[in-house]
């Protein structure tokens, strides 16, 4: 059954309409950065955990970050709103197209980050605090595109918050390999934010904000590439620090062989290639999470049969 049609049952069909907007202003219908913000916090769910995350902390972190995702969307919005009509990409989005107000969006906003708040009750409070910091760069980074040369390095530390979190709430500390995550993971973003920010490229020099791939010039492809191979480098480092099996390093020369392919895309300076080639990054993400999954049930089998 139709969703809409669902709710058209209970309630009025101003109060669904209202919904549809404010869920098209969240990103519901388009889940990858959710999903780009999960995998980097699984990863460290997992290796913080041996393997076992307790299913309270895992239910927590998924819904928050799916709550923060969205609260970020509806920020963002708000704070391109006098800019996305002028981009292809943008321009069907509520604010653009007059379909939402700003008072509602900073109060949909709030709602938003008091949910993700209530995700912090089942864990400590070093986890509190740490949620501090994340929130004021996911809140502040949609204003960064104003002034700051790379902003996609910006989101890069937003979006990987997840990982020192994670770790807070499993061991109550955040060790050396929660911040070598964290730097991996920073670079990986700017490395498919940079993609993402050239499908853009030449609506934002006309707009006049500032992203990766206008500073980075004729060196966006070159710089992306840089960082996907430092991601990968620091991947191989986290590897040997936790002492990863055979399908752990399995990963590495699919994801090896997916980056050239991505290099291979953006050569073309396609728009519709590099959005393309931004999205296929979730699977980078996902092959990541399932080595370090079967890494550890590797280890629990050999322990069980020797």
């Amino acid at each position: 059954m139709n969703i809409r049609r669902f709710f058209l049952q209970f309630l009025p069909r101003y109060a669904v309409g209202r919904m549809v907007i404010y869920a098209k202003l969240m990103r519901i219908d388009k889940p990858i950065g959710t999903l780009l913000l999960l995998w980097p916090t699984y990863w460290a769910l997992w290796i913080a955990s041996k393997g076992v995350p307790d299913a309270d902390i895992f239910i927590a972190f998924s819904a928050g970050t799916f709550l923060m995702r969205s609260a970020g969307c509806v920020v963002n919005d708000f704070a391109d709103r006098n800019f996305d009509g002028a981009v292809e990409r943008t321009k069907n989005r509520p604010f653009a197209k007059g379909l939402v107000s700003k008072t509602e969006a900073l109060l949909l906003t709030v709602m938003l980050c008091l949910m993700a708040a209530l995700c912090l009750v089942p864990l400590n409070r070093f986890t509190w605090l740490m949620s501090l910091p994340a929130l004021f760069l996911a809140v502040t980074y949609p204003f960064t595109k104003r002034f700051f040369p790379l902003p996609q390095f910006y989101l890069g530390l937003a979006f990987s918050f997840g990982i020192p979190m994670a770790f807070a709430a499993v061991q109550g500390r955040v060790p050396p390999e929660a911040w070598l995550m964290f730097t991996a993971n920073a670079l990986w973003t700017l490395a498919y934010d940079t993609i993402y920010a050239m499908a853009d490229k030449e609506d934002d020099l006309k707009i006049g904000i500032k992203t990766s791939a206008i500073t980075f010039g004729h060196h966006d492809i070159t710089a992306s590439m840089l960082c996907h191979f430092w991601f990968t480098v620091l991947m191989v480092v986290l590897g040997i620090k936790i002492g990863a099996t055979w399908p752990y390093w399995l990963v590495l020369p699919i994801t090896a062989y997916w980056q050239y392919q991505q290099y291979a895309a953006i050569r073309t300076r396609d728009r519709q290639l590099c959005f393309q080639t931004f999205l296929a990054n979730n699977r980078i993400g996902l092959a990541w999470f399932c080595g370090l999954v079967c890494h550890y049930f590797w280890l629990f089998l050999v322990s069980k049969l020797f």
